[in-house]
């Protein structure tokens, strides 16, 4: 016996992979959050016996807290860097800067002596006709700058779906919905790599510069969370636990929010509201803390040069009239019904490109979309412009300098009054930047449909804000116009006098931009906090609030899933909604296999069973793990061990351990039987089993199970009857119970 006696020595050092999981599983949370306790129990403890263990605990205690710093670092580097990358490449496909090719349009004209309304057109900035033909006036110079600014377009796009295709697959879409999944417990390896985090920084500025329909603010929290998943390797209370590391990539995602938006508040509840699945208070002050680290870290590297942490900061100053409620409420109800139709139609074009030869060929597809967006978009100026200039156009309110045709007013200065010009008549330029913005209205809607899922990075926030603000800014615009020719209508008689600023479209502007984006990603609380940052308007909460409700409330009515809750369905990954109420009368005996049909459940005895025999059940089934019961025909309960770890264990113990062959017991208990003493050594593998595995009895209704799989976060819990074992649910049972009694597919769900 003394070979017995070793073994269980050996097996008190944990090996290496037993713990871990295969790809494509889900973590078991209870597991993961004892294993930590047990840890931090053994460090406090320790910490009284010597110095050295109590700065050991110190250390332990403070990781937390030096990992946010570090991902807020490094994530408002990547997004500085992104920032003026695309700014200067989406630049370069109109011209290059003379003083140094290095420069964008705007840096290069900042030291030129031009006047402030010319200020677009200084010497040391030549379109390519200029450069080329040496004038930019006349037919031919025009189709020489289209040609350019389609081919460098095309040369932009080819290139970021090259290397996706190449070298990172994973580093595609905009990454929020395998970032939930990936946060509720499952493992994706490779997702939050280094790879990917390299190759979705580079394709990223690319994509965005070659003028597509997309944003860098939903990849930018894919980006986040790639720097925290690979700084949690410097860690060893991080890197050996997935529970914990998932608490960072929570706080990860807030500063992916934060560095997007330059709202760290908003990132914290986007985080809370929209990613994560498990999130504690603890949790909660670290996204603040990597948040704040990640917004004044991009503040410091200052991208755009107007100490702004976004292109589109807007401050306006008039307050709102109660009345514009209605046209705000008529914003919200526009965002829901838009938010409704892209999620149908990006949903049923993401599945056609799943089942049928389309996705065969995701280079042509990127280049055939970016084709037709560079066609359609050079001729109009709005579409022309990078999409977070147009909303910033958009969002703006007109002041006396402003050269832009949205501008261009009648102006009568016998009536202003400092700083805020009244109400004016709309000139020329406002109705040609009227029916222009219409088009790319049109242009808009239909082109994002088919971007959003295609083989490059691609957000979503920016194109359904860039829609928003359209119509936000038309309808502005026209309420405008009708309160200046019609200052004695009952509705505008007592609060809009003539000469009066009453109305301020570039405020629609941002309603319309929040309605859309809520009706897409049915956010609420969060969204009308990023967009409070993003604008500096905490007077105008209420509209935002009236404008993101009554998207959500018009979107749900028409389908519960926002866009990445149908991503997440569409893809079958194993996510099991937190929000979403189980209201069906099943119990848990309706639901566990074996059913009356199948084979018997598959379970190890505590005692009896040999080497060879678990090894023969290990490789003739795929189960992730084994119930373990007294004997066979009691069925009475003792643990459950995990597959990997069995498998692990086993092979550990045929080569290092002398003694163990095919014919050695495997023994669960503390004290195995007694055998002959010609018998081979006894293999103890009590060490990986889990002695209280969570049980509910057959009689447990479905709702009840359901919960407790979404709130303990369980991979599964097993079934039993007067104490005797009967069966197994499993999480991928539970999904396709609930798929079942939605009247769906349920060999829809990609487990494992």
């Amino acid at each position: 016996m003394n070979g017995t006696s070793t073994m269980m020595d050996f097996l008190e050092e944990p090996l290496p992979g037993v713990g871990t999981y295969e790809d494509f599983n889900t973590i078991d949370w209870v597991r993961e959050k004892s294993r930590d306790r047990d840890r931090h129990r053994e460090i406090t403890n320790r910490s009284k016996e010597s110095t050295w263990a109590l700065l050991h605990s110190v250390s332990d205690a403070f990781s937390g807290w030096l990992l946010m710093l570090l991902i807020g670092l490094l994530a408002g580097s990547l997004a500085g860097l992104i920032d003026i990358s695309a700014h200067w490449m989406t630049d370069l496909k109109e011209g290059v800067c003379l003083a140094g090719f290095w420069f964008n349009h705007e840096h290069c004209c900042w030291k030129s002596n031009t006047t402030f309304t010319d200020r677009d057109k200084c010497p040391e900035w030549k379109s390519w006709s200029q450069l080329i033909l040496g004038h930019g006036e006349g037919a031919f110079a025009y189709i020489l700058n289209y040609f350019m600014y389609v081919i460098w377009a095309l040369m932009f796009s080819l290139l970021a779906v090259l290397l996706v295709k190449g070298f990172a697959p994973y580093a595609c879409g905009s990454g929020i919905p395998e970032i939930k999944t990936i946060l509720s417990g499952f493992i994706i390896r490779g997702y939050l790599g280094k790879w990917t985090l390299v190759i979705k920084t580079i394709t990223l500025v690319l994509a965005v510069s070659s003028g597509l329909s997309l944003g860098k603010e939903g990849p930018l929290v894919h980006v986040a969370c790639c720097c925290g998943n690979i700084l949690c390797h410097l860690f060893t209370k991080y890197r050996k636990n997935e529970a914990k590391r998932r608490e960072v990539l929570s706080a990860a995602a807030a500063a992916g929010v934060s560095v997007a938006f330059g709202a760290p508040i908003g990132g914290v509840l986007f985080s809370l509201e929209e990613v994560s699945y498990y999130f504690p208070l603890k949790t909660l002050w670290r996204s603040f803390f990597a948040a704040l680290v990640a917004a004044f870290t991009l503040r410091s590297i200052n991208p755009f040069g107007n100490s702004r942490l976004v292109l589109f900061y807007v401050e306006f100053h008039m307050p709102w009239h109660l009345l514009e409620l209605v046209p705000f409420i008529l914003l919200g109800i526009f965002g829901g019904l838009w938010g409704a139709f892209f999620i149908r139609s990006n949903i049923a074009w993401c599945r056609r490109r799943k089942t049928t030869r389309l996705g065969k060929y995701p280079v042509l597809e990127v280049i055939v979309v970016t084709a037709i967006t560079a066609v359609l978009a050079f001729p109009n100026e709005y579409t022309r412009m990078s999409t977070s200039e147009l909303i910033s156009e958009l969002f703006n309110d007109c002041g006396i300098l402003d050269s832009s045709k949205l501008c261009e007013y009648v102006n009568d200065f016998n009536s202003t009054k400092g700083d805020d010009l009244p109400d004016r008549a709309a000139g020329p330029g406002v109705y040609t930047a009227m029916w222009q913005l219409a088009l790319a209205l049109i242009m808009k809607i239909f082109i994002t449909i088919f971007t959003f899922g295609m083989k490059v990075p691609s957000g979503l926030f920016i194109p359904s804000m860039a829609v928003g603000a359209i119509a936000g800014r038309l309808l502005g615009v026209a309420v405008e116009q009708l309160a200046f020719y019609h200052h004695d209508w009952a509705i505008f008689s007592g609060w809009c006098s003539p000469g009066a600023d009453c109305i301020t479209p570039g405020l629609y502007a941002m309603v319309g931009a929040a309605a859309c984006l809520g009706g897409v990603t049915r956010m609420t609380v969060s969204l009308v906090v990023i967009m409070f940052e993003l604008t500096g308007g905490l007077e105008y909460i209420v509209p935002l609030m009236a404008a993101a409700m009554t998207s959500k409330w018009v979107a749900d009515a028409i389908g519960r899933e926002g866009i990445y809750d149908a991503h997440i369905r569409l893809n079958g990954y194993p996510f099991l909604e937190a929000k979403e109420e189980f209201s069906h009368k099943t119990r848990a005996m309706d639901v566990m296999r074996p059913r009356k049909s199948d084979p018997p459940l598959t379970v190890i005895t505590q005692d009896t069973m040999t080497v060879e025999d678990v090894e023969t059940i290990v490789t003739s089934t795929t189960y992730s793990g084994y119930p373990v019961v007294v004997a066979r025909t009691s069925q009475r309960l003792v643990g459950f061990v995990l597959r990997r770890d069995l498998i692990i264990s086993i092979e550990n113990a045929r080569k290092k351990q002398d003694g163990i062959v095919s014919t050695s017991i495997i023994c669960f208990t503390d004290y195995c039987p007694p055998l002959p003493p010609s018998s081979p050594s006894v293999l103890k593998l009590r060490s990986i089993l889990d002695l209280s595995p969570f049980t509910v009895t057959d009689e447990t209704p479905m709702e009840i199970v359901v919960d407790i799989f979404r709130k303990l976060g369980l991979r599964q819990c097993l079934v039993t009857h007067n104490g005797k074992l009967l069966g197994i649910i499993t999480k991928k049972d539970v999904l396709k119970h609930i798929a079942q009694m939605a009247n769906q597919d349920p060999d829809s769900i990609l487990f494992n």
